[in-house]
């Protein structure tokens, strides 16, 4: 009598179908990659240039004999309370006290009527065979709304996590460690896709491989030059390029290259 195949059964967390492996192992011995994490505004949803907007819009109504062109440039991939710390130091003013809550208000307005999910995202997610989770540095509340609008609900479930849930936000490493805990996953096993330098920094720091997405509305000119002469060299234009990507690290293509 011959040697008799193993089966193993496993069922893809995003698409619920069950797929048969043959072989003497369970198929996530052999992946290199355990999960996929996403930034959210950016990444999932087209949200950047509505939220600088609405941020330069609101700041130039309240101090109308001031410039914020410039400084609302370098907002990209803050957090808007760091932002805001910023600015009054740059122009030597103090923001009224519920400064903070008025934009985020107006952000919240205008992506209630605006916000559209990044072209492709759905689908590429679908075909990613890997569980899925969202780290963001927006509050809790905006990227839940951000994704349930995006149409993504059902793709992440429950794994979203927000900086406001540690102590230091993008980008210290410490809401990439802290998603990867409570995953249940080792750091050096996910692997991150993120629009910002900040939000590349954070999840390199965290020991997370990354992937650099450039396709967003907000992104400048010469943007993926920069990011190489950071030494970044997976970077992606196209959400459909992600699959494949994805599978790359699967199957061990990156090595120890981190980005």
């Amino acid at each position: 009598m011959g040697p008799q195949s193993t089966y193993h059964v496993a069922l893809s967390p995003l698409t619920g179908r069950v797929q048969v492996f043959a072989g003497c192992a369970s198929p996530s011995v052999f992946r290199m990659i355990d999960h996929l994490i996403c930034d959210c505004d950016g990444v999932l949803v087209d949200s950047e240039v509505i939220a600088d907007r609405v941020m330069h819009d609101t700041l130039a109504a309240t101090f109308p004999t001031l410039d914020f062109d410039e400084i609302c440039k370098t907002a990209f991939g803050q957090q808007t309370s760091r932002f805001l710390e910023s600015v009054e130091v740059a122009f030597d003013i103090r923001l009224p006290a519920d400064f903070l809550r008025t934009v985020e208000a107006n952000v919240e307005a205008e992506l209630a009527s605006s916000l559209s999910a990044i072209s492709g995202v759905r689908d590429a997610l679908r075909r990613v065979a890997l569980p899925a989770a969202v780290v963001s540095n927006s509050r809790m509340m905006r990227v839940a709304a951000s994704v349930r609008r995006a149409g993504l609900a059902e793709i992440f479930g429950p794994r979203v996590f927000s900086a406001e849930q540690v102590a230091r936000p993008k980008p210290y490493p410490d809401v990439y460690l802290f998603a990867a805990q409570q995953l249940g996953v080792e750091p050096t096993r996910c692997i991150v896709v993120e629009d910002s330098v900040a939000g590349l920094n954070a999840a390199r720091a965290a020991g997370m491989k990354t992937i650099a997405f450039v396709g967003a509305s907000h992104i400048p000119d010469g943007y993926a030059d920069v990011l190489r002469n950071m030494g970044i060299t997976r970077i992606m234009q196209h959400m459909d390029e992600l699959p494949a990507l994805i599978d790359a690290g699967v199957r061990g293509d990156f090595g120890d290259l981190q980005s």
